[in-house]
């Protein structure tokens, strides 16, 4: 599978990893950064793996910064992105089954690589369920169509 990554200072070791890891695995893995630890703007790299992945260039994002969460907020923004913030195998999975997630963000404080790597096996083995989960994944798009509307209009 093609996957872009990317993660700020503070998850830079933990995407190093993994960018290892998914090649072992036969994945091909575009790097967005950062490319070291000295401080940088989580936004810019988080919109750069986000706009790949809506735009289909990608079908998957993994995105790390410390909490996960301002990588998250960053890429949910973009139209088109799902971005799950997870922590368990579980979660990742049913991330994918239900919500058809399509960036998976990691917390670096939180994650370890053992099990980062176990969530991201997770995340990859599950599709999407479809069915009435289909019905809630459209219902986002719309609202997503309306948001965005709404701010062109202002």
């Amino acid at each position: 599978m093609r996957i872009v990554i990317g993660a700020d200072h503070g998850g830079f070791k933990l995407k190093e990893s993994l960018v290892r890891f998914l090649k072992s695995k036969g994945h091909a893995v575009k790097d967005m950064g950062a490319f070291s630890e000295a401080s940088c703007d989580y936004p810019v790299i988080g919109y750069e793996v986000a706009k790949l992945v809506a735009a289909k260039v990608y079908p998957r994002g993994v995105l790390i910064c410390k909490t996960g969460i301002g990588m998250s907020m960053v890429a949910n923004k973009v139209r088109g992105v799902r971005a799950a913030l997870c922590d368990r195998p579980d979660i990742a999975r049913s991330s994918r089954e239900h919500n058809n997630s399509n960036i998976l963000v990691f917390a670096a404080n939180v994650v370890t690589l053992k099990k980062a790597k176990n969530i991201l096996e997770a995340w990859f083995a599950a599709r999407h369920l479809g069915a009435r989960h289909a019905r809630r994944v459209r219902q986002i798009k719309e609202i997503e169509g309306l948001e965005y509307e709404r701010v062109k209009k202002s």
